[in-house]
């Protein structure tokens, strides 16, 4: 029988959590978000963001551009901001404009108010296996998810299906860090299905079907799925159909609950760099 990695659960009990320690702060948190252009659905990323660190006591702010914004007012702006001593975290909702550089916007935020963890110091802190001043939001809260369950990774076999830098990188990274032999796959990789069943965890981030009945899952294996998509019908869907792992995240509720839930744990401790 197949246990659920409940990411909704969790992250109402670390929202209980958080809001009870804001109570007691006398200084609170203050997150400040770019958006940049008209996608209809990082708008509705960034109010939900916005009304959720509102509801547990965090300070929000939105600055808003459109989309034939300049590389440079988005720069200056994320300086300016670095500079004030009242806004604690910053964060860019990506995609930006396809005109924008997005690493070199992402590279100007403060390492210390990085709340994404994404800059080049906060990523080479983590591959150097030193401690970031937070972790990427994500791979954070799938760590989370594991541990909530108590799910051992020292020594076990991880696959991670998928190598972008807000995902399959630093989760196979921290992974590793945590003594799991990782295994990266990604659209090149050849036999998928013969290294998915030699997985004792696998995390699949790739946005498409990709671990279906064709493949053979040890009884004991446990499937993080972080893929989600809509299929031709409008139907929300994942990378992970038609399996009985010992563990599963179901697909919605569970990784993106913990998603969320990781970005506001990690604007409250980057308050203690301010």
């Amino acid at each position: 029988m197949t246990t659920i990695l409940d990411g909704k659960k969790l992250r109402d009990k670390i929202f209980e959590d958080l809001k009870n320690k804001l109570d007691k702060m006398p200084v609170k948190p203050t997150l400040a978000v770019i958006l940049a252009g008209d996608d209809p659905s990082s708008r509705i990323y960034v109010n939900n963001k916005k009304k959720c660190a509102e509801k547990l006591g965090i300070n929000s702010i939105v600055i808003e551009y459109p989309s034939d914004v300049t590389e440079k007012e988005i720069i200056e702006k994320i300086q300016e901001l670095n500079n004030d001593n009242k806004i604690t975290a910053i964060l860019v909702q990506l995609p930006l404009p396809k005109h924008i550089d997005k690493l070199k916007v992402i590279d100007t935020i403060a390492p210390q108010k990085d709340v994404d963890g994404l800059t080049t110091t906060n990523c080479g802190k983590l591959f150097a296996g030193e401690k970031p001043y937070v972790y990427p939001c994500t791979p954070k809260g799938i760590l989370l998810l594991l541990d909530e369950y108590n799910i051992e990774i020292e020594g076990k076999h991880a696959v991670v299906i998928g190598r972008s830098n807000l995902v399959g990188k630093p989760v196979a990274q921290m992974l590793l860090n945590r003594n799991a032999t990782v295994t990266m796959c990604h659209s090149h990789t050849k036999n998928l299905a013969d290294i998915i069943k030699t997985a004792d965890i696998v995390v699949s981030a790739v946005g498409k079907n990709v671990v279906g009945e064709k493949n053979i899952i040890k009884s004991d294996c446990v499937i993080v799925d972080v893929g989600i998509f809509r299929d031709e019908s409008g139907k929300v869907r994942g990378d992970v159909e038609n399996v009985s792992p010992a563990y599963l995240s179901p697909v919605p509720g569970g990784v993106g609950p913990m998603t969320i839930a990781s970005l506001m744990l990690n604007t409250v401790e980057l308050l203690s760099f301010a």
